[in-house]
C-alpha cells in the first residue's frame, strides 16, 4: 500500500501546472506563427481557400492569445 505525502502531491500538482502551461505556450506559438505566414499566400492561394486580404488582416491582427 501506498501512502500520499502533502509533499508528493504538492509536486505532482505543480508538474501538471507546468505541463498545461507548456502546453499554452505551445499553442500560442503555433497561432503566431500561422497567422504570420499567412501574409506570405499569394492572391492564387487566397483565392483557392476562399479567403481575401481582409481576411487575412482580421486574422494577423488578433492577439496569439485568441482562437
Amino acid at each position: 500500500m501506498s501512502t500520499c505525502t502533502h509533499e508528493s502531491m504538492t509536486n505532482h500538482h505543480v508538474a501538471g501546472l507546468w505541463e498545461r502551461f507548456a502546453e499554452t505556450l505551445g499553442l500560442w506559438l503555433q497561432r503566431y506563427q500561422a497567422r504570420r505566414e499567412l501574409t506570405q499566400w499569394s492572391e492564387r492561394d487566397l483565392h483557392d481557400v476562399g479567403l481575401s486580404w481582409s481576411d487575412i488582416v482580421r486574422e494577423v491582427e488578433k492577439p496569439f492569445w485568441r482562437a
